[in-house]
């Protein structure tokens, strides 16, 4: 039994609510179960109870066992002063107020009715599933699925938007900086991302400012940076950005000690660091005003013609400094640009609209919806469960919803759950 489904079967009053009584015998009446807690403190505030012929407003605390009381060390806290009552499945000792009066105790397994019960028990049977729900997932309302999926939508963004405020705060409230770093670990993909993202933390966001003009530079700083010019190569494209790395090193007393290794190891070709990072110095060397250009763009169109670009000549016939390819124009693919809006641009556009305390949530909404679904493991099961991934706002949710709710048990605060329990 899990306290969560308690907490369920109080608010929603899954029980006999006309013969309630504490185990001291005395009628219970819910004027209001109160309003649920999900901070520190009470289960349930500003509860209105009729206990005998006393009418009571105060907090209510949900425990499987009355004893827990003490295991949690409510009598030490006087945020519990106010409980006026105290709901259990199993009462196995009475708990006292400080001033040494009996708390009322509702032990709520005599009253639950039996199909939540029974629901419950299914949906937490030890049986091995990829999710608790995935027999009955199909069955969810479309209406229910649909809202729940937006809500998930925003709570990652949400998320999201806490990881880019502290990468904010550690770059001196600097947005260029920010998007910059964002989109370098983006650039690195599953594979390189912490890698591409310690060696753009690895200088200062200023020293890309200054170096714009001439792609040769940015190529030397995020090559150099990378540890990607420490060899011996006879190449003069090599040796070029050797030389320019080294000017840039000394100017602005460059390290590279705390950069992470780069992989290329299982890699496509394509996905190569080196033609990454060529592909980010062009982006860069091509705009000027990023984040700027970025904020401002009100459709996909637009931003799908900010990241239109490709290598430097070099990488159009290479994919590493010491081996010739056939010739190839390496632009973004358009594939590779919607994994940078869902997980870079459309995060810190939510993020920064935010932070100046403006709503844009029906434009963000317009973004994703547009953007097609996502391709992984958890998509693809979940679209065996129930063709439902259309966009790019459905898979960023479904992967919420398994990573968040489904693989933590949170059964209970997932809109799926409580309507599975309720079938």
């Amino acid at each position: 039994m899990q306290e969560d489904f308690i907490h369920y079967i109080w608010k929603y009053k899954k029980i006999n609510i006309l013969k309630l009584k504490t185990t001291n015998g005395e009628p219970i009446s819910i004027h209001s179960v109160g309003t649920h807690n999900f901070n520190t403190g009470p289960d349930f505030f500003a509860a209105k109870l009729k206990i005998g012929s006393q009418l009571w407003a105060g907090n209510v605390e949900i425990h499987v066992r009355s004893s827990d009381w003490f295991v949690h060390n409510h009598e030490k806290d006087s945020n519990y002063d106010n409980v006026i009552l105290h709901v259990v499945w199993e009462h196995d000792i009475d708990v006292y107020r400080n001033n040494n009066t009996i708390i009322p105790t509702l032990e709520i397994s005599k009253y639950v009715t039996p199909e939540p019960v029974e629901a419950y028990q299914k949906l937490f049977s030890k049986t091995k599933k990829w999710i608790n729900c995935d027999t009955t997932f199909n069955t969810i309302d479309e209406f229910i699925l649909s809202n729940w999926l937006e809500r998930l939508y925003f709570e990652r963004l949400e998320r999201k938007s806490l990881a880019i405020y502290k990468l904010l705060e550690l770059s001196k409230n600097d947005w260029e900086a920010v998007l910059f770093k964002s989109l370098a670990r983006n650039f690195g993909l599953k594979v390189n991302g912490d890698s591409f993202f310690s060696a753009a933390n690895s200088f200062d966001f200023s020293i890309v400012r200054k170096q714009q003009s001439k792609l040769i530079n940015l190529e030397a700083l995020f090559f150099g940076q990378s540890k990607l010019l420490e060899g011996t190569i006879e190449e003069p494209y090599y040796m070029n950005l050797q030389n320019e790395y080294s000017f840039l090193k000394k100017k602005f007393n460059l390290s590279n000690e705390a950069v992470l290794p780069i992989q290329f190891f299982r890699l496509r070709p394509i996905n190569f660091p080196t033609v990454r990072l060529s592909q980010l110095a062009m982006l860069y060397s091509k705009e000027s005003n990023l984040f700027s250009k970025v904020i401002k763009a009100n459709t996909l169109k637009e931003l799908y013609a900010v990241f239109a670009v490709e290598t430097s000549g070099f990488w159009q016939t290479h994919y590493t400094f010491k081996k010739e390819s056939k010739f190839l124009k390496k632009k973004l693919s358009k594939a590779f640009i919607n994994l940078l809006l869902i997980n870079t641009i459309i995060p810190i556009k939510y993020s920064y609209n935010k932070y100046l305390g403006k709503n844009e949530e029906e434009t963000l909404i317009r973004f994703i919806e547009q953007i097609t679904s996502e391709k992984n493991n958890i998509i693809t099961k979940f679209n065996t469960l129930k063709p439902i991934s259309n966009s790019a706002l459905q898979s960023q949710a479904l992967i919420e919803l398994k990573t968040e709710y489904c693989d933590k048990n949170k059964c209970l605060h997932c809109a799926v759950g409580n309507a599975v329990l309720k079938l």
